[in-house]
């Protein structure tokens, strides 16, 4: 009965350990079931899930590939956990609520999350907002919501991600120019 008591007094707190670790790892991931209504009225649909086995061979077969480029890629998407990516295109404007967009920006309000960016403009009722989530000093997540009149748009990408890497392959292979200026590495000369 001791090794027993002694056992549980050990497992417990490393079983509470595991699942505190394993919940702060799942907050960046957007829930998307508030967006499910809109298939039934959405002209265009995109729904991707890439995680699991398939984000694990892509990751594979980027770092194989004989093109210093695409061996980058592979490392940038190494750490990932999950790409998501919704989008919704209507007929006609304000053909969805409002209110289901928002509840997806509501989620990004939770602890952990810090706006980057939000971009409004009232010519074409557009709205953007961008998220990241830092676990930390490292970026575990980055969140894109995008409403327009007559779409939406959310992207949820979940694991550590590398601005570094991401800065050098800006203007490559359809990744957009980035420039972020780097800290020197060289100390001053006095």
């Amino acid at each position: 009965m001791k090794r027993l008591n002694y056992s549980l007094k050990i497992i417990l707190p490393m079983l509470l350990l595991l699942s505190a670790i394993t919940a702060n790892a799942q907050d960046a991931r957007l829930r998307f079931e508030k967006l499910n209504g809109l298939e039934t009225r959405a002209r265009d649909v995109v729904e991707i899930n890439i995680d699991g086995k398939l984000l694990d061979l892509a990751k594979r077969v980027m770092v194989k590939v004989d093109d210093p480029n695409s061996k980058k890629i592979g490392q940038a998407i190494s750490g990932l956990k999950g790409i998501y990516v919704r989008v919704y295109n209507f007929e006609k404007e304000n053909e969805y609520n409002i209110s289901d967009v928002d509840e997806m920006r509501l989620q990004l309000q939770s602890p952990g999350w810090e706006k980057l960016a939000n971009v409004r403009s009232k010519k074409n009722n557009q709205k953007v907002d961008v998220y990241t989530m830092f676990t930390g000093d490292v970026m575990s997540g980055v969140a894109v919501v995008v409403s327009e009149s007559k779409s939406i748009a959310v992207v949820n990408i979940i694991g550590p991600i590398d601005i570094d890497l991401l800065a050098e392959l800006s203007g490559k292979l359809n990744i957009p120019k980035i420039e972020i200026e780097k800290e020197s590495q060289e100390k001053p000369k006095n």
